[in-house]
C-alpha cells in the first residue's frame, strides 16, 4: 500500500541527518534555514540520549519539517516513532532488523535502511529506501571502510527498486563526483551540520542535484 509518506519520499532529493544541537547550534538555527535551501527529508540521530530527550528533540525536528512540507525520520528508536510523531525510523547495519522495525511500525510508515556492499543492496529486505556507502570516511561512521564511487556506479546499474541516497563525506566539493557516478538522492551531515550558512549549503548541494537530473534525463 503506497501512503502519501511513500510518494513523498519518492520525490524526496536532500536528506540531512544531525543530532539535537548540529554544529554545537540549536536545532533551530540549523534546521529551518536548512530546510528553506531544499532538504525534503531530515533524520534525527542520537543515538546516546535518552527516550525523553529523543522524543523533546523530536517534537521540535517534526514542527520544523511540518513548516517546510518535508519529511522526519528517526534514527534507530522505531518505537519512539509515534511519540515522537515520525514518518519513520532508519536502521543500520547492526540495529534492528528491517522486518522487525515494520512490524513495530506498520506498512503506512517509512523504514530505511544503510548498505555498504552489494550483496547488501541486493537484499533490500522490505525496505522503504536504501543508503549507500559511506562513499568517503566519514566520524560518523568510524571504523567503516569507505566504498568510493564505485558502489554508488553499482547502484546506479542495479537500481534495487526502492529510492536510493549516497552518503558517506558528501559535501558542496564531492556532490559532483557521486552525481557522475549516477546518484540523484543524497544524505549528507557535516555538509550542513556545520555550515556557516546552512541555507546556502543546501541550495548548493541541490542545485548539483538537479543539475544531474537533468543531465541524466538528456
Amino acid at each position: 500500500m503506497t501512503s502519501d509518506r511513500h510518494a513523498r519520499l519518492l520525490a524526496a532529493r536532500l536528506y540531512f541527518v544531525a543530532g539535537a544541537r548540529p554544529g554545537g547550534r540549536p536545532l533551530a538555527e540549523v534546521l529551518r534555514p536548512a530546510l528553506r535551501g531544499g532538504v525534503d527529508l531530515f533524520q534525527l540521530r542520537e543515538k546516546d540520549a535518552g527516550d525523553e530527550a529523543v522524543v523533546a528533540a523530536a517534537r521540535e525536528a517534526r514542527a520544523l519539517c511540518d513548516e517546510a512540507g518535508a519529511l522526519f525520520i528517526l534514527n534507530d528508536r522505531p518505537e519512539l516513532v509515534d511519540a515522537a510523531g515520525a514518518d519513520g525510523v532508519h536502521v543500520g547495519q547492526d540495529d534492528m532488523p528491517v522486518a522487525q522495525a515494520r512490524a513495530i511500525l506498520g506498512a503506512q510508515r517509512i523504514v530505511g535502511w544503510s548498505t555498504h556492499e552489494p550483496a547488501q543492496l541486493a537484499a533490500v529486505g522490505g525496505a522503504d529506501y536504501v543508503a549507500v556507502g559511506p562513499v568517503h570516511a566519514t566520524p560518523t561512521k568510524p571504523g567503516r571502510p569507505a566504498t568510493g564511487a564505485a558502489y554508488v556506479r553499482h547502484a546506479a546499474a542495479n537500481e534495487p527498486g526502492v529510492p536510493w541516497f549516497a552518503i558517506g563525506g558528501i559535501d558542496e566539493h564531492t556532490v559532483g563526483e557521486v552525481v557522475a557516478a549516477g546518484a540523484r538522492r543524497i544524505v549528507v551531515v557535516r555538509a550542513i551540520a556545520e555550515a556557516a550558512d546552512p541555507e546556502r549549503a543546501a541550495r548548493t548541494l541541490r542545485a548539483a542535484l538537479e543539475q544531474g537530473a537533468l543531465r541524466g534525463a538528456a
